[in-house]
């Protein structure tokens, strides 16, 4: 299905409003303080729980809740990219919220976020800012930009939020990628685009959705103003500081980045920026080592190259909708790595001084 322009018009869907769709995995801890904020919300007809299967409780909890929560049993463990699909799949308004189970929105979000989207027809997501919810002075995520090396280029990401309003106090930025924690979609767009790519599981199903959205031609914006709360994040695969990195996430990091570039990159892109991937992937493969996860890497990199038919039909129908290329759409830096220990900083910056040069030779060739 061809995405349509973001210059059409076409006809409105049945109701009026915004669907949630939450997405729910063993979130008993979580999920009452979620829905209780989600359902003081103006404009929000119907919050759909998509559940994967959890163990704890969480399901029934969400099934006695009444009102305006339905529960939507996925029948499995599906990962949080299928959820939000099956969730999609049911929505009848021309908003979509998909939200984590672990995030808490304050008080007119909703209602601030469709604001934002009707105001800018162009455009097909709107995020908030995210912060910690036990540090809530600290970013989490605040919208990107889309790296050339497959991951995302995060604001303000981890730095103070007064830092952050004063480096920028505009109440909207318009940015190239979205973080799917909290992301208000436009309903027609997702649909025709094809929702999120199941085949992630989870991490980097969102960078794939922001990427092929402003491919599209379609604008994705952050509302710094708009401010919710992220919690402990999911278990075995979200890693904070103090922590061993998981090795569930090496295996999903070694297949999906592999994934998200062969996919949507062009081909010029690939071969031009082949530099940067090397010192990226040998950068990896000792982080893998030093936490003791080789296995996990290995698995990945044989369940990607498992997939690459697969993944060269899919990428027949991102090239088929492009309208935008990989020069306006790419960027060399800042490189975004997950809070490590001191000691390895000096290693960091010289692989994003590297990719940052290998890219501005480039980039005039794509």
């Amino acid at each position: 299905m061809t995405a349509p322009s973001p210059n059409a018009r076409t006809a409105p869907l049945p109701i009026e409003g915004v669907t949630v769709v939450v997405v729910n995995h063993q979130g008993a801890a979580y999920l009452p303080r979620c829905l209780d904020a989600l359902e003081g919300q103006e404009g929000v007809v119907e919050v759909l729980v998509v559940d994967n299967a959890s163990t704890d409780g969480s399901a029934a909890l969400a099934a006695a809740r009444g009102g305006l929560v339905r529960l939507v049993e996925a029948g499995g463990n599906l990962g949080p990219a299928a959820a939000r699909n099956l969730g999609l799949a049911q929505v009848r308004t021309p908003w979509v919220l998909f939200v984590d189970n672990d995030v808490y929105l304050p008080e007119g979000a909703v209602a601030s976020l469709v604001a934002a989207a009707r105001d800018e027809p162009r455009v097909a997501l709107v995020q908030p800012r995210s912060v910690f919810a036990g540090e809530p002075t600290r970013v989490h995520y605040d919208g990107g930009s889309l790296h050339h090396l497959g991951l995302f280029s995060l604001r303000n990401w981890y730095g103070a939020l007064e830092a952050a309003r004063a480096a920028d106090p505009s109440p909207r930025v318009a940015v190239d990628g979205a973080i799917s924690l909290c992301l208000l979609g436009r309903v027609e767009v997702l649909r025709a685009l094809g929702g999120f790519d199941p085949h992630y599981f989870i991490l980097f199903e969102d960078l794939d959705l922001s990427y092929r959205v402003r491919a599209a031609g379609w604008g994705i914006l952050s509302l710094p103003g708009v401010l919710v709360e992220h919690d402990a994040g999911t278990a075995g695969v979200s890693f904070r500081e103090g922590a061993r990195y998981p090795a569930r996430r090496v295996f999903l990091h070694a297949r999906n980045r592999w994934r998200f570039l062969l996919k949507n990159l062009g081909l010029r892109s690939l071969l031009l920026t082949l530099p940067s991937q090397a010192l990226y992937e040998v950068a990896y493969l000792f982080l893998a080592l030093r936490h003791g996860a080789l296995g996990s890497w290995l698995r990945g990199k044989g369940a990607a190259l498992a997939s690459l038919a697969e993944v060269w039909t899919a990428r027949a129908r991102v090239q088929s909708t492009r309208v935008v290329g990989d020069r306006e759409l790419l960027v060399g830096g800042p490189l975004t790595l997950t809070p490590d220990a001191g000691a390895r900083e000096p290693a960091a910056r010289l692989l994003d001084a590297w990719s940052r040069l290998c890219f501005r030779l480039v980039r005039p060739l794509l």
